[in-house]
């Protein structure tokens, strides 16, 4: 499924094989750091993917070379895609790339990018499996106590946006399931989080970093980590093949990408300096986010070639 996350064991270790071993790039590889490097994530503040990027940023930073998060919203993520899509390909502007972007929405529109000919990639940066999460008043602790709930009454599934992970989660989860359920689609993760603890939309499949507290502190309740094995996260949460629904996995996977034409040694700079979040806490955002690192391609995003 195009959606499945590669569980894994820490955000360091998702950066893309072929990244390591190039910590010391040549000093004419090097950008200049009197140019800020600008990171875009096509989402609101809040979301996994804005994390990531934020932890990039930092590194980054500290290590001499300015570098800004710009959250870029509008036309589910294909706006600001787009719009790096065809960007000055000097090395310093950068996406978060994401599965919904890239490997979903152009199969289900129409986009003024091709994800295959107009970027090229710098790093795999981490996968996340989605845990489906209902608000709490809901009178079901289980699966099948949801699906016997969802026959007898519509229900309401919040998703971070068209064509994300939640929203084809949530139709699979319908085909397999028989319960009619009404999509509820937001401008981000977060905003969608927000309405499902507070009531006004039944359930969402979700990563993990923007529902645990919410699951530990009873505001949400978790039915089903949508992964082959469970989360060291939320260790008590049944995969859904446990709770009776065998082949409802999905996910979501992040990796930084630059506009096509991006010269080679700039690439290599870059993929040496993306390195460094291993050593500014990836593990702690991957504590957080319940994520976990790829060793190989998602959704589709090649292997990056930094030798």
């Amino acid at each position: 499924m195009i959606l499945s996350p590669r569980v894994g064991r820490g955000l360091g270790a998702a950066l893309l094989a072929g990244c390591l071993g190039v910590a010391a790039a040549p000093a004419a590889a090097q950008l200049s750091p009197s140019q800020p490097i600008k990171i875009v994530v096509s989402a609101p503040a809040g979301g996994i993917g804005d994390l990531a990027a934020r932890i990039v940023a930092q590194r980054l930073t500290e290590d001499g070379h300015p570098a800004i998060v710009e959250n870029r919203v509008g036309g589910n993520g294909i706006v600001a895609t787009d719009a790096i899509a065809k960007a000055r390909p000097d090395g310093y502007t950068l996406i978060m790339g994401n599965h919904s972007t890239l490997a979903i929405l152009p199969h289900m529109t129409k986009v003024g990018y091709d994800p295959a000919k107009d970027f090229v990639p710098v790093a795999l940066m981490l996968a996340a499996p989605n845990v489906l999460v209902v608000k709490a008043e809901l009178p079901v602790n289980s699966v099948r106590e949801l699906i016997a709930y969802g026959k007898a009454r519509r229900l309401t599934n919040a998703s971070q946006g068209i064509g994300a992970s939640g929203h084809l989660i949530g139709e699979q989860f319908r085909q397999l399931t028989g319960v009619d359920i009404t999509h509820v689609h937001y401008r981000g993760a977060a905003l969608a989080v927000q309405d499902v603890v507070a009531g006004h939309v039944d359930l969402m499949f979700d990563v993990v970093s923007l529902t645990r507290e919410q699951v530990l502190s009873g505001q949400l309740r978790a039915l089903a980590m949508l992964s082959p094995q469970r989360n060291p996260v939320l260790p008590d949460v049944p995969t859904a093949a446990e709770a009776g629904l065998a082949g409802l996995e999905g996910g979501a996977w992040f990796g930084l990408m630059a506009p096509a034409g991006t010269s080679r040694p700039r690439r290599l700079a870059q993929c040496a300096d993306a390195q460094g979040v291993r050593g500014i806490g990836g593990e702690r955002a991957a504590d957080q986010a319940g994520a976990a690192a790829a060793a190989g391609d998602a959704g589709g995003l090649r292997r990056v070639d930094c030798r």
